[in-house]
């Protein structure tokens, strides 16, 4: 049985949820409420290897491909094969065991895959398919007959097509944003309009980002069986829905791909920037151009669109990763925003989807004024948004996603920091946390500062041992990643050692431990006013003494103590977080370190 100790600091000992407050973070798990968290397995890719972990970090299993992994309903592994998200022509379904079940290479040389693909069930034609975003190569010719602004100069353009293959690896259907394109600037071509009465279309000449290659950069999608539509998100702030199922016919390829093109595939509904259709404002720099807004800009940056699953909380609503680049707050942050589309100006659902500009805004004011934002509009649409407080906490410029989870729970992944959690709807608190140890250098158990991505992780999922592809499989507990035992908090760590803030001695100093991290030595310093009787002592997070290091007379200066790691009966102790407690003059400093051997 834990002891507790109650520890009145001189300075708050804090303990951080958050992987970006440090520059140096023990990885793999770091805290568990195992009563709160939902419990299961974690699935991600790392360098070419996709890995299943549980809830402490031990290995489960491995797979040998590792880009953008998630398991299928069929209980097989699908993945692109290269490991670059951002360029993927090859995808394969691996079984268990590792053996490929199913693969398809994209062979066209006018069509570049990249980011997103999925399984699905096709309802008309009652079988399984497979979609997946792909650049589509147009040439200057078409941009400038399509009604791109004659002015500029168009090299290598591209723009977003969804393609799906049957399990034989036909093309069976194609839409393509190239075939939904609006523009105001030549009366005489068909694609002529005002763009403000056209939103189930792409503006093609959006200020001051003219058509080129990537034009769109698309990075996720998903599919939603019981309407049959899809939703496929840009990078530069929306995401767009698009009704498959009336613009697929069974059977008919090439008809199919025709009426995907025609007004049947224009978007049925978009959100993230109404100022692209000329409905909301769009960021902008203010009179005082220390300061600026995001206007009525929604999303930025943002990755991993999807419906909520059936029976899940928020069942039928989006939920995406708003990295939130290029919104122009002045302390930029990542949130996980939850949509509901079908909402009005008066918060009633409507059962169909209304455009996001009817439903207006809500103007928000920061909860705090040390986060340094101005107010922002916040759609009426959005029903939930999780951000950290501290919005240096929380921020990921590039990939990440987000699941909801069956009780409610949101598992988001924050790719630059490889950075996984676990966070509560109500309260937003954190129920479980990770680091992924698997860095371009290798794997490592502690993460120091380096630049985003250096551990990076594009998404991660959460499974039960229910789900087809873990369902009759051995899930034995082996190794974690480095090797080490796991050592993370827990709620009564958390609670067993009280915290308080008093006013220090200015004269009474004492230092950080160095090396900190450690593997078998470190050196604790310390500076006293005047000569007294004083002891230093080691404690484990439960609140045991481990090791009385001195308890004498030193005089007035500068001292110095080594701990060799080890208890009172010589015995090393294992890896994880410490204090030391210096007590003197009925006072008392505390610090932690960590050992990581």
């Amino acid at each position: 049985m834990r002891k507790l100790l109650f520890i009145t600091c001189f300075f708050v000992c804090s303990f951080s949820l958050f992987a970006q407050e440090s520059f140096m973070i023990q990885t793999e798990t770091r805290y568990w409420d195992d009563s709160k968290a939902y419990n299961g397995y974690t699935l991600f890719g790392t360098r070419g290897t996709t890995y299943l972990i549980d809830m402490e970090g031990h290995v489960i299993h491995t797979w040998p491909i590792g880009t953008n992994p998630r398991f299928t309903e069929a209980g097989t592994l699908l993945d692109a094969v290269g490991g670059n998200p951002s360029s993927q022509n090859s995808w394969k379904e691996l079984d268990w065991n590792g053996n490929t079940v199913w693969s398809y290479t994209e062979t066209r040389s006018t069509y570049h895959g990249h980011h997103d693909f999925a399984k699905i069930y096709n309802p008309k034609l009652g079988d399984s398919t497979f979609i997946y975003i792909a650049n589509k190569d147009l040439t200057s010719a078409q941009c400038l007959a399509a009604g791109c602004d004659a002015s500029n100069t168009y090299t290598n353009p591209q723009m977003d097509a969804i393609v799906e293959v049957d399990r034989q690896g036909n093309v069976i259907w194609e839409w393509c944003f190239f075939d939904h394109v609006v523009q105001d600037m030549y009366p005489s071509l068909s694609t002529y309009g005002v763009i403000a009465n056209t939103p189930g279309k792409i503006d093609l000449n959006l200020r001051g980002n003219p058509v080129k290659s990537d034009w769109m950069h698309c990075n996720s999608l998903d599919y939603r069986q019981d309407s049959d539509l899809i939703v496929i998100n840009s990078v530069h702030g929306e995401f767009y829905v698009i009704d498959h199922g009336n613009t697929f016919i069974a059977n008919q390829p090439a008809n199919s791909i025709a009426l995907a093109a025609t007004t049947a595939g224009d978007f049925k509904y978009r959100f993230g920037d109404p100022a692209k259709y000329d409905k909301g404002d769009p960021p902008s720099v203010l009179d005082n151009w220390e300061k600026a807004t995001a206007g009525h800009k929604q999303l930025g940056g943002s990755h991993d669109i999807q419906w909520i699953k059936p029976g899940l909380p928020g069942a039928g609503n989006f939920l995406v990763f708003n990295n939130a680049e290029n919104l122009f707050e002045l302390t930029p942050q990542s949130y996980i925003v939850e949509i509901n589309p079908y909402l009005n100006a008066t918060g009633t659902n409507t059962g169909s989807f209304v455009n996001p500009p009817l439903a207006g805004y809500n103007v928000v004011n920061t909860p705090d004024n040390n986060l340094m934002k101005e107010k922002k509009n916040v759609s009426k649409q959005i029903v939930w948004r999780y951000s950290s407080k501290n919005n240096t906490s929380f921020y990921s410029t590039i990939g990440s996603s987000a699941q909801r989870l069956p009780n409610g729970n949101t598992l988001v992944c924050s790719m630059n920091d490889g950075h996984f959690f676990e966070v509560r709807p109500a309260d937003t608190s954190i129920v479980w946390e990770y680091i992924n140890p698997m860095t371009r250098d290798g794997i490592k158990k502690v993460k120091v500062d380096n630049y985003p991505t250096y551990n990076g992780v594009f998404r991660a999922y959460r499974y039960t041992a229910t789900h087809p592809a873990l369902n009759g499989q051995t899930l034995t507990p082996g190794n974690t990643m480095t090797g080490s035992t796991p050592n993370y908090f827990t709620p009564a760590d958390l609670t067993s050692i009280k915290e308080t803030e008093e006013i220090k001695s200015p004269d009474d100093i004492l230092n950080q431990n160095y090396p900190n991290p450690f593997s078998n030595y470190t050196t604790i310093e310390f500076e006293i006013n005047e000569s007294k009787k004083l002891n230093v002592i080691i404690y484990d997070l439960g609140g045991n003494q481990i090791k009385l290091l001195t308890d004498r007379n030193y005089p007035k200066g500068k001292h110095q103590l080594q701990w060799d790691s080890s208890n009172e009966n010589g015995v090393r102790m294992a890896n994880g977080m410490y204090f030391y407690i210096l007590k003197a003059d009925n006072q008392q400093m505390c610090k932690k370190m960590i050992m990581l051997k």
